[in-house]
């Protein structure tokens, strides 16, 4: 069976990514030594047989200067907390003034994007300065990520050869979709063997549980929460799950739970067309643009290209050879943000030379492969762990209606999106369902949407705002993944206004 993509929601930005750690602030020891006892975990109300976990406090390493580091307990299964137990990895940046307002927990996407990595490396590029002096900043790896008990599949040397090698078979022959999903069937097998019996439980609601348990260890009676793409998923499954335990949230680059995994590749897809067009509309005005005449006369050179790499790959100095679906990758890549675009303008015009480079580093980027060959993380792995079991299983021809949709909506991207369906083949079946999420009784929750997104688009924000009871809907007219943090000071005063005084921005409220 093929499956549609469906593109990863993370914070992405590849500029921002490398200069964060000239940017991020530091803790001077004297505050330290003037900060109070942290607060007792809350434990009221908690069932007995939750009380060992929730009855945690933590304990504190220093990682860094303006950094601690621990490990939280959880159960493997929520629903069953005796089956065994898995550790949550979990790191702070401590408040810039000596009472923090309390702990602000964040979640940068994904599925299987390290909140702990998002605190310790890109700090100031994904948290304003007035949040890093009133909050104890604190990222987690969710279950089945990073450091925290985690998915494990391939060795290095697999996953490169998963990620990047070509099929023998020409593509769309029967011989090339039995090759594809022969991989993925392989590739699902080494998760279940070498994950360690966590496959099962590697699900948002049972994540949400998990965030829960974070919010009572840090002792906190509401949790406040700023997750970033699919970290509004995990933030909205939180607030229904407890919605008089959700205090101030803010979800940004939306995605709606009620819609399919089908209709979220069908959508993706769309948004990436859309915003290959706009990426042309700014490369054709600007000096060294590779391409020339109009957005459409682009899309089809694109396209051209595309073709001419799939019949003939390009070979990397590494040895690694440059095929179409990777090339497609890299386009992915750098759409997330403007500020990526000159990569994928490099990219491009290597490619049209015969030069894979700038295309490899933007899908290596993309993929967590560092230049040595190694990967940073098991966010492929954790990936598609979260999405085999939150999205319910579809037909072969609902399968078949969203090809035909893509090939009418997007056509440049089109014959690479759909592949080998890699949850026809995992080990247990999905129990997540997609439906509406209301959190009735919740305090307002900001969800915040980017009208130029391709990852999570606009029409997802408005969906979820309107879900939610007690949903409010901030506008941003601007092109790529995510808003806060990224330029405009009318939504980080929304956000902000909101997370240090409670003030809700006015529903509606449009930013640029």
């Amino acid at each position: 069976m093929r499956r549609g993509r469906i593109a990863r929601g993370a914070l992405a930005g590849i500029v921002g990514v490398a200069i964060v750690s000239l940017l991020t602030g530091c803790l001077g020891l004297g505050q330290l030594a003037t900060r109070g006892p942290d607060p007792a975990p809350v434990t009221e109300g908690v069932p007995d047989d939750l009380l060992r976990f929730y009855d945690q406090p933590p304990q504190w390493e220093s990682c860094g200067e303006g950094f601690e580091c621990t490990t939280i307990t959880a159960p493997l299964d929520w629903h069953d907390p005796d089956r065994g137990e898995i550790e949550l990895a979990v790191t702070r940046h401590l408040a810039e003034r000596t009472t923090p307002v309390g702990a602000l927990l964040a979640n940068p996407g994904g599925p299987g994007g390290s909140g702990v990595s998002l605190v310790r490396d890109s700090l100031a590029y994904s948290f304003g300065q007035p949040l890093r002096e009133a909050y104890d900043i604190v990222g987690f790896d969710p279950r089945g990520v990073g450091e925290s008990t985690a998915v494990r599949c391939y060795d290095a040397a697999q996953m490169d050869a998963y990620l990047y090698d070509i099929p023998a078979a020409e593509r769309g022959t029967p011989e090339w979709e039995s090759e594809l999903q022969g991989r993925a069937a392989d590739y699902a097998h080494a998760c279940e063997a070498n994950s360690g019996g966590i496959l099962e439980f590697i699900t948002t609601e049972q994540s949400a549980r998990d965030l829960d348990l974070l919010r009572a260890v840090l002792g906190q009676e509401e949790l406040t929460y700023l997750g970033y793409s699919y970290g509004t998923f995990l933030g909205a499954t939180y607030a229904d799950l407890f919605p008089e335990r959700a205090g101030r949230l803010v979800l940004d680059g939306a995605i709606d739970p009620s819609v399919s995994g089908e209709e979220v590749g069908t959508t993706q897809a769309v948004g990436f067309e859309g915003s290959l067009r706009s990426f042309f509309e700014w490369c054709l005005g600007t000096q060294g643009c590779p391409f020339t005449g109009s957005v459409d006369n682009a899309m089809s050179d694109l396209s051209a290209l595309l073709a001419a790499v799939d019949a003939r790959p390009i070979r990397a100095e590494d040895g690694r050879m440059l095929g179409a679906d990777t090339l497609m990758t890299a386009v992915i890549a750098a759409l997330y943000a403007e500020d990526n675009w000159s990569y994928l303008v490099a990219a491009l015009a290597g490619a049209l030379e015969g030069d894979a480079t700038d295309a490899f580093f933007l899908a290596d980027f993309y993929n967590g492969r560092n230049p040595d060959g190694t990967y940073a993380d098991n966010s492929t792995d954790a990936f598609n762990a979260y999405n085999c079991m939150d999205y319910p299983a579809t037909t072969a021809a609902e399968q078949a209606a969203t090809e035909q949709k893509v090939r009418e909506l997007a056509p440049t991207i089109a014959p690479y999106w759909s592949g080998a369906d890699v949850c026809a083949e995992w080990p247990y079946p999905p129990s997540g369902e997609r439906r509406q999420l209301t959190a009735e009784g919740a305090a307002p929750i900001v969800v915040i949407g980017t009208t130029g997104d391709p990852a999570t688009p606009y029409e997802w924000a408005v969906s979820l705002a309107d879900q939610l009871s007690s949903g409010v809907l901030v506008t941003h007219e601007g092109e790529g993944h995510t808003a806060y943090n990224g330029g405009s000071r009318c939504v980080n005063s929304a956000v902000e206004d909101f997370l240090l005084e409670g003030t809700v921005p006015e529903d509606g409220l449009t930013c640029r």
